[in-house]
């Protein structure tokens, strides 16, 4: 199975955890959100427009959200929660930190969505958002994997952060060149960086 599949597997679990109605639930009110912003501005976007897209009640959306600010975030930070830990969850057995490959391959297919990102001025957070989630992520592998092992566990938190900042700059960087290298030479560009900022290198 390729790891772009193990990715899209492990999020499809992470949503399968909650209650399948929920699930559903949330999916609808989510997928509803993301193809709003892709038709008007943000901030002219409704509870109400939500709810008509997606066929759910009020009392249901503010039984899981406070507005459609909630909404937004909390269908992030699902993403991210999930993304960010998605090697270690599959135990993948490469030296990879974090999934770039995959990562970039989806905000590539999302470039509208991205747009509308943009436009809404919502980018910082999101980034933020990535951050903590790439950081805590790329830490638990640091943690796993043998070429890490004579990495100071104190340091680990830093140096995570660090990197988890690094992968966002140059998902920056891509996005504005028009994303013209793939996704597995960023990937590859990437952990060079990583493993040459920590100072392990294959022999």
């Amino acid at each position: 199975m390729s790891n772009e599949r193990l990715v899209k597997v492990h999020l499809n679990q992470s949503k399968q955890k909650m209650d399948a109605r929920v699930r559903r639930t949330r999916d609808s009110l989510g997928d509803a959100l993301v193809t709003l912003m892709q038709e008007k501005p943000f901030d002219s976007i409704t509870v109400q427009d939500v709810l008509d897209r997606a066929g759910v009640g009020r009392s249901t959306f503010y039984a899981h959200y406070r507005d459609k600010e909630d909404l937004f975030m909390s269908d992030a930070d699902e993403f991210f929660g999930a993304i960010s830990v998605a090697l270690s969850v599959h135990g993948d057995t490469s030296d990879r930190v974090a999934p770039v490959r995959e990562f970039f391959t989806h905000v590539g297919e999302m470039q509208k969505f991205l747009a509308a990102l943009v436009a809404s001025g919502r980018v910082h957070e999101n980034l933020e958002l990535a951050r903590g989630h790439f950081a805590r992520g790329i830490e638990r592998r640091l943690a796993e994997l043998p070429r890490a092992h004579g990495l100071p566990a104190d340091e680990r938190p830093a140096i995570a952060f660090a990197h988890a900042g690094a992968l966002l700059s140059l998902l920056t960087w891509w996005i504005d060149r028009g994303m013209r290298e793939s996704p597995a030479s960023m990937d590859e560009l990437y952990h060079r960086m990583v493993w040459i900022g920590i100072g392990s290198q294959k022999t």
